[in-house]
């Protein structure tokens, strides 16, 4: 059946449901069987397959109480962001290449409707007050949500999906972006406790590469992720504790930022802080973290390289103690920081792991030093649409490996 033959079929159909069925009074689950009885009736002298008309009767239902189009969307593992410009534009990235669909939304005020109920499962709100939003979906999708005035293409919502099974660092090896020794390498700064941060532009899979590092984190240890939505998928560690920020309300009150769950998470006893992503003057508190106690730390932040995320750090510092001088931040960051990981998402589509690069202590200029122990060389015979290559080990030795020595571990890494 074609699309705009089923969408005229569900906006006729649902007609009759909203005048037949008193919806206030019926469960989720009742009123998807009324509507499927009623589906079936209607469509009874039409040449339809049975499948097609039960899609009919699932869109219905999804327009009711559900997402609407956006729901069938959502199904399709295949699809990884979703990009909704308005009711009548929705892109969708599919195996790293973005296309437009040929279904819309009925109309602006159903999509806001969508939209509301998206923000209200997850407790926020959005309104022309509050016209910007991040939440997510209640299997872990992250969204961000755009209104007008704001935006001018009328409501704007991306949604970046996650796999519904956690990522692992075996199928980071099978998909080419790590190997085995270096997995074992990193399963070892893990379990030393030794500070990461992750680094990489947008869709460069942070978030994922921070799960997959997450499943090397001893299972007896207190973890306490932060975020300001919750999306990560730390599994098997029992004594963990999720905390999410807040926006302020309609009257600007209220709000819980980044920085006060760092504080408040210092007295929750963590043996390891995890942050979601640090992008502002929280960065301060989480360096302050890392060099108080709180080794194995994990966090993610936007840069196109190593030295770009330490450029980076300085700013956010500065963010939140703008009279902090110079040398003292550079000194903060090369004592909490430890190693950073640089990912890239490459002309070809496919993410990879760029670097592993050590971070020592500063020159006599004052600079913060990095020790590259780990590149990704492209292979000479790559082309435009496939980039092959491998992540080489330096000729760089590890210098810091006083946590290793602590942790009883070879220093020979």
């Amino acid at each position: 059946m074609q699309a705009d033959k089923q969408q005229e079929l569900v906006k006729t159909l649902k007609g009759y449901v909203l005048n037949e069925f008193p919806l206030s009074q019926l469960k989720d689950e009742e009123l998807k069987a009324e509507i499927q009885k009623l589906v079936l009736k209607k469509l009874a002298g039409e040449t339809l397959l049975i499948d097609e008309k039960i899609a009919v009767a699932e869109e219905i239902y999804s327009s009711i109480r559900g997402f609407g189009v956006l729901d069938g969307i959502m199904k399709d593992d295949s699809i990884t962001e979703v990009m909704i410009n308005g009711y009548q534009n929705i892109f969708v990235e599919q195996k790293g290449r973005v296309h437009k669909l040929d279904m819309t939304f009925e109309d602006t005020r159903r999509l806001e409707d969508v939209i509301q109920r998206i923000v209200g499962q997850a407790g926020r709100e959005v309104n022309q007050a509050n016209p910007i939003v991040d939440t997510r979906l209640p299997n872990g999708s992250r969204v961000n949500v755009v209104l007008p005035p704001i935006s001018l293409v009328g409501p704007v919502v991306t949604i970046r999906k996650f796999s519904k099974n956690p990522m692992t660092i075996e199928r980071l090896i099978a998909y080419g972006s790590l190997t085995q020794p270096i997995a074992d390498f990193l399963e070892t700064l893990v379990k030393a406790k030794y500070n990461i941060f992750i680094c990489g532009g947008t869709g460069s899979g942070k978030t994922t590469f921070l799960n997959a590092l997450s499943n090397y984190i001893p299972k007896d240890e207190r973890i306490i992720t932060i975020e300001d939505s919750a999306e990560l998928q730390i599994e098997n560690v029992p004594n963990l504790v999720s905390l999410e920020t807040r926006n302020a309300n309609s009257a600007g009150a209220g709000a819980i930022t980044i920085r006060d769950l760092i504080k408040s998470s210092l007295r929750m006893r963590p043996e390891r802080i995890i942050v979601g992503e640090v992008r502002g003057a929280e960065a301060l508190d989480m360096l302050q973290a890392m060099n108080t106690g709180h080794d194995g730390s994990l966090s993610t932040g936007h840069a196109n390289s190593t030295h770009d995320m330490l450029s980076r750090l300085e700013t956010m510092v500065l963010q939140g103690a703008a009279g902090l001088p110079l040398p003292a931040i550079r000194q903060q960051i090369s004592s909490a920081v430890d190693i950073i990981i640089h990912l890239s998402r490459l002309r070809d589509h496919t993410r990879k792991t760029m670097a592993i690069t050590e971070v020592l202590g500063l020159d006599e200029r004052g600079n913060i030093m990095l020790n590259p122990l780990y590149e990704f060389k492209e292979d000479e015979n790559s082309t435009l649409e496939h980039v092959s290559g491998s992540l080489i080990r330096t000729k760089n030795k590890m210098q810091n490996v006083f946590k290793l020595q602590l942790a009883g571990m070879s220093t020979d890494v």
